[in-house]
């Protein structure tokens, strides 16, 4: 029996449960409004490491370590980890997972990456390929400027449609067992370009992928506009919300009333003087580990859309003039019902 329906959704015939997440973050993150719903915050920006690269590595090896403790389980229970993050090579995802023993897939679909983890996480539990998976991502402000900008000593001028790169790490543990949590449907997205070649406007770059994905999973699934307590994208930022908002409307689609996004959600984004506010694979994973499973576990929200976005840039592409594609897939996340 097929599992696909429409162009691009997957309806698990047994959906996968969540049993557990945890979410950990910088000094930064925990002066945020979600900042007390955080396992861990690390007030030192190095973590006690000798570079930020090494920093963000041991983030996410430090989630994914709290998450085992937290559930009871031994790295040798975990059949796979998807993990993935922004720095070259996925570098901060091999060395955790080095540390750790767990076989990894190393992914990368930039700010949508913990998406994607879930994806194929659901699909291998569904397939039978895997009893218990770990979805895992991280970013780290300080690595991921050096990166793809300058590095801070050069005390660069950020423009006001720029996003600050959130240093958090976000670890879920998806299985066959029983959970108070599922993943009943996902929708993957296609690459969307609009031709925005701004590095400093990711927004704007990752806007329109999340249009297409949302647009397409109502259209594959035929559910009502009003079916979801929460449609949460990540990590467009105020002016990419806005302009996702206005994306929609244009299709006739009125999600506006239960449309929110990580970004802007994980900062006091004026006070703190974030511009736009997050972006970053951290974002979206641990507001989702923070907040939104929280939220759905209490039955504050009893069906979530969670699309997490990507700006799938490098370094080189925006010095040759490339523009800049976008990539939003949707994992439809649900209170399970009791028998």
């Amino acid at each position: 029996m097929t599992k696909k329906t429409g162009k691009q959704t997957i309806i698990f015939n047994n959906p996968p449960h969540i049993l557990s997440y945890v979410a950990v973050g910088g000094k930064e993150e925990a002066k945020g409004p979600l900042g007390k719903h955080f396992d861990t915050i690390f007030p030192d920006p190095y973590l006690g490491e000798a570079s930020w690269e090494k920093a963000e590595c041991k983030l996410q090896y430090s989630a994914v370590k709290t998450l085992l403790e937290k559930s009871n389980y031994l790295p040798q229970d975990i059949d796979i980890m998807f993990g993935g993050d922004l720095i070259n090579q996925c570098t901060s995802s091999y060395f955790a997972a080095r540390d750790l023993q767990i076989p990894l897939y190393g992914i990368y679909g930039a700010c949508s990456t913990m998406a994607e983890a879930l994806h194929l996480g659901c699909m291998a539990i569904e397939g039978d390929f895997a009893e218990n998976i770990i979805a895992v991502t991280s970013s780290h402000f300080c690595s991921s400027e050096k990166q793809f900008r300058f590095p801070l000593e050069y005390g660069g001028q950020r423009p006001p449609t720029s996003q600050w790169t959130v240093t958090a790490s976000g670890a879920v543990l998806v299985t066959k067992e029983t959970g108070d949590i599922i993943i009943d449907k996902i929708t993957t997205g296609k690459i969307v370009d609009k031709g925005i070649t701004d590095a400093n406007n990711m927004g704007a770059a990752m806007a329109p992928a999340a249009a297409d994905t949302i647009k397409t999973h109502f259209e594959d699934t035929k559910l009502d506009y009003d079916y979801y307590d929460l449609i949460v994208t990540g990590d467009l930022g105020k002016l990419g919300k806005t302009l996702l908002d206005r994306l929609l409307k244009e299709e006739g689609i009125d999600l506006s009333e239960r449309l929110d996004d990580c970004g802007c959600m994980i900062y006091n984004i004026d006070k703190q003087d974030k511009h736009c506010g997050g972006s970053g694979c951290g974002c979206s994973a641990s507001v989702l580990a923070s907040y939104i499973l929280p939220m759905v576990k209490e039955e504050k929200f009893k069906k979530v859309l969670f699309v997490p976005t990507g700006a799938l840039m490098s370094p080189l592409t925006c010095k040759q003039g490339e523009s800049i594609a976008g990539v939003a897939h949707a994992v439809s996340i649900t209170k399970r019902e009791e028998n």
